[in-house]
């Protein structure tokens, strides 16, 4: 993951200026729907930290951690929070969230790790907590660039997500939300119970 990483670093700037504005609401809707006020959300992958803020000014109490050091700078700077610098592989909490965000972030994990990440977010949701995931549409692994990608489809969801500890609510595609993109993407919600 560190071609990833660097790209990332190397062009953390035009990234976030890029992402911040992105407006998210109707991704944003049915996650939070599932979540109590003033809940514990963790932003995994925040990039600009456009989510997190978001989040945090609703009332939320945000935790989130991005691989990439200079986004992670540049996210403290945006959103005020004490934002980590953190790979989703070295996730480590038990029953903490109410609600975790993946949002274009697992895209980057290593296909054959996908399952152990998976595992770690499960462990880290309270019961009954809400969890979001996106990914480009698709079904094969490529390099774009300098990163990694996994696509996903919903033959790929279902396998990945067939954990008995979890109530699968929801899986669709959106076309990007960027208006210079065609890009479709899936995206998943589901609860743990």
């Amino acid at each position: 993951m560190s071609k990833t990483q660097d790209f990332y670093d190397q062009n953390a700037k035009t990234f976030a200026e890029n992402t911040f504005h992105i407006d998210m609401h109707n991704l944003y809707e049915p996650f939070l729907k599932l979540i109590p006020k003033h809940g514990k959300i963790l932003d995994i992958g925040c990039g600009s930290g456009r989510d997190a803020l978001y989040f945090k000014n609703l009332g939320f109490n945000v935790n989130a951690f991005d691989y990439s050091k200079n986004l992670v700078t540049l996210a403290k700077l945006k959103t005020g929070l004490n934002i980590q610098h953190q790979s989703f592989y070295d996730l480590n909490a038990t029953d903490k969230y109410d609600g975790i965000w993946a949002c274009a972030s697992l895209l980057h994990c290593e296909r054959n790790r996908l399952p152990e990440v998976i595992e770690k977010i499960i462990k880290a949701l309270k019961n009954n907590g809400a969890c979001y995931l996106s990914f480009k549409y698709g079904h094969q692994d490529r390099i774009q660039g300098e990163r990694l990608f996994i696509d996903m489809n919903e033959t790929q969801i279902l396998k990945l997500l067939s954990y008995e500890n979890i109530v699968l609510l929801n899986m669709w595609i959106t076309k990007d939300n960027r208006p210079t993109s065609q890009e479709q993407w899936i995206n998943i919600l589901f609860i743990k119970k």
